[in-house]
């Protein structure tokens, strides 16, 4: 492919204009279906017509364009990731996935240039969940996965979901009509920034995801014993706030030095706490996630042990609550191999690494294999934040790679 004119700042271009579609003044917030989402979609689709394809919309909201193969309704090469941001968002989480493919499009259209296959770029319509506490709304609906459930959360404003599609003019009662079928489709490859350090503190521009991290999350409430902080012997104290701190220090030792593995204790609160009391509530959360289920698993059941062993010692009860659970998603072996030679073909060395996020092609999953590209940020790996950076020149290597990737992509053979 001819990257004359620079690729790369070309997608960089435009995540700066994609930016000023924001509800927020000074910042970038664009959640689902408000008037800048809308206005982001309007311009994707005007960047996917411009690149060659033809572009719809369906129920969800999604912004899916197509660039047709060499024989009309073959079957599609998926590609994208979501649009939608956090609140006080950076420019490139998820918009990388949806920019960097339709660019390179747009070069293979200019060079008439078409495959065997189609090549379908998505612009997931939702998928971090700020708006009404669900995630993966865009990915779920083309996967067939989409829990009508979840229409009837309330936004800030006590809206619906259902009343907020019906009047961005989408039907949800159609949502099973957004379900892709899995003849229809070759594959699903998400580029991403790689929201950690890894790539930045080896000095490379891209890599390889092996697999997309499951996680366990729990809710845990310590209960004691409040007293006063002059007059309660050491021995004799039933302290919340310690509980749940050497509970905290436990699950950082549990999770250290096993790779993929992590543990965070998030939250760590006092309730009507003040200096010259002992503890006698404390909340805290807790966030365990591995590449793979097994290693998780075991972590979990080690931590959750450990607690309850923490708080019979002090004499401390523990309400302990899983608020979620998701499993891990392995990328498959035969696009990560395709990935890998992509990645080669530029000169650069493969290194696969765990995604700790969750991404929309964790939903893809189910109904397609799943690859994913992972790019070089900087600022130390900062992401969800408008510190987030990146560069034109990784994301010119980001768009070789993708481009070698479609080129020379060849289908699962079963």
């Amino acid at each position: 492919m001819n990257h004359a004119g620079s690729i790369g700042a070309t997608i960089m271009r435009w995540a700066d204009e994609l930016a000023g579609h924001s509800e927020a003044d000074g910042m970038l917030t664009r959640t689902y279906l408000t008037a800048a989402h809308r206005g982001a979609a309007e311009q994707l689709s005007q960047w996917m017509r411009e690149a060659g394809m033809s572009v719809r919309r369906d129920a969800a909201g999604n912004v899916i364009g197509r660039y047709e193969g060499a024989t009309p309704g073959a079957p599609a090469l998926l590609t994208g990731s979501h649009f939608d941001t956090v609140r006080d968002a950076g420019k490139y989480d998820g918009n990388l996935g949806i920019l960097l493919p339709i660019a390179c499009i747009a070069e293979w259209n200019k060079a008439g240039r078409r495959f065997p296959f189609a090549i379908e770029v998505i612009g997931f319509a939702e998928e971090e969940g700020v708006r009404f506490k669900a995630t993966l709304l865009g990915s779920r609906a083309i996967a067939g996965s989409f829990d009508v459930g979840v229409l009837d959360k309330r936004d800030a404003n006590d809206q619906t979901m259902r009343q907020v599609m019906h009047a961005a003019g989408f039907n949800p009662d159609e949502l099973a009509g957004a379900a892709y079928r899995p003849e229809s489709v070759l594959g699903f490859m998400e580029v991403h920034i790689e929201q950690g350090p890894v790539l930045l503190d080896e000095n490379l521009s891209v890599g390889v995801v092996s697999a997309i991290s499951g996680a366990s999350r729990f809710l845990v409430q310590a209960t004691g014993l409040a007293g006063h902080a002059g007059t309660v012997p050491m021995s004799l104290r039933r302290d919340a706030a310690m509980t749940a701190a050497e509970i905290g220090l436990y699950i950082e030792k549990r999770c250290s030095g096993i790779p993929g593995l992590v543990g965070t204790v998030g939250q760590l609160e006092v309730p009507n706490g003040a200096a010259n009391v002992v503890p006698g509530k404390a909340v805290f959360t807790i966030d365990i996630r591995a590449e793979t289920d097994e290693v998780r698993e075991a972590a979990v059941s080690d931590v959750v042990n450990q607690m309850q062993a923490i708080g019979a010692r002090r004499n401390v009860s523990l309400d302990i609550n899983r608020t979620h659970e998701a499993k891990s998603v392995p990328c498959a072996g035969w696009l990560q191999e395709q990935l890998g030679a992509a990645i080669e073909r530029e000169g650069l060395p493969v290194r696969h690494l765990p995604s700790g996020a969750g991404h929309d092609a964790m939903a893809i999953a189910s109904l397609t294999d799943v690859a994913m590209l992972f790019v070089r940020c900087g600022n130390g790996g900062i992401s969800h934040h408008p510190d987030e950076i990146m560069t034109a020149e990784d994301a010119e290597i980001a768009a070789k790679v993708f481009s070698g990737f479609v080129e020379n992509f060849k289908g699962r053979t079963h």
